[in-house]
């Protein structure tokens, strides 16, 4: 095998850690080795503005640019109502 690490771990995750190689029938070098693999391999966690971009801009004004004119759409309009 390839190089050594020494972890510390917290009492919980230890007794977790434990149960789970139990449950497994694994050496509990292999589960962390196994959680560690699923971990770096996953995609990076997206900004939060991604999980809701899709909600963004629903309210349909027919104003494309009033979030970010919107002081100047909102003086337009009290001007024009009087």
């Amino acid at each position: 095998m390839g190089e050594q690490l020494t972890v510390r771990l917290p009492a919980d995750l230890a007794d977790q850690l434990d149960r789970t190689a139990k449950r497994l029938r694994r050496h509990r070098s292999e589960v962390v080795r196994l959680a560690l693999e699923e971990y770096l391999m996953a995609p990076p966690e997206e900004r939060p503005i991604e999980r809701v971009r899709d909600l963004l801009g629903k309210v349909e004004s027919g104003i494309p640019d009033l979030g970010q004119h919107h002081r100047e759409h909102l003086v337009k309009r009290l001007r024009h109502a009087r």
